[in-house]
């Protein structure tokens, strides 16, 4: 059985619903309160939604006929030179916060994370999908 080949379409759309499970896990946390495991679900669906971000730029530019992209910082830097990202210093620490975070390392890194991710990475989502948005119509 053939799949359906990817479309920057279906990426953003499956980037959009892991935003929502996203911010969905963080208000749950916000009134339950933060404990390892909830932590733990606010990274993995991060993780998801941010390698999904990645995924929906690189079928964009592959439509646009860019390709070549080394890695994430490579296509995190043409995202922001063609605006459809806002911050690039703030998704380049994503990355690198992303790269440090290992959860056999102290629990330090992993706290930083989670706050970084509810208190500035989420509206990083949020803009690029405003931003997407419209480049898609």
């Amino acid at each position: 059985m053939k799949t359906a080949p990817l479309t920057c379409e279906k990426c953003f759309s499956d980037f959009q619903e892991a935003l929502e499970e996203l911010k969905a896990v963080i208000k749950s946390a916000k009134n339950k309160g933060l404990d390892a495991k909830t932590e733990a679900q606010i990274v993995r669906v991060f993780e998801l939604t941010h390698e999904l971000t990645l995924k929906t730029i690189t079928e964009f530019f592959r439509n646009q006929g860019h390709s070549g992209f080394s890695g994430s910082r490579d296509i995190t830097v043409e995202a922001f030179h063609e605006d459809l990202i806002d911050d690039g210093q703030g998704w380049l620490d994503m990355i690198i916060l992303r790269i440090k975070y290992n959860p056999i390392y102290p629990e330090n890194t992993q706290n930083e994370l989670v706050d970084r991710i509810i208190n500035s990475f989420v509206k990083l989502f949020e803009n690029f999908e405003r931003k997407m948005e419209k480049k898609l119509e």
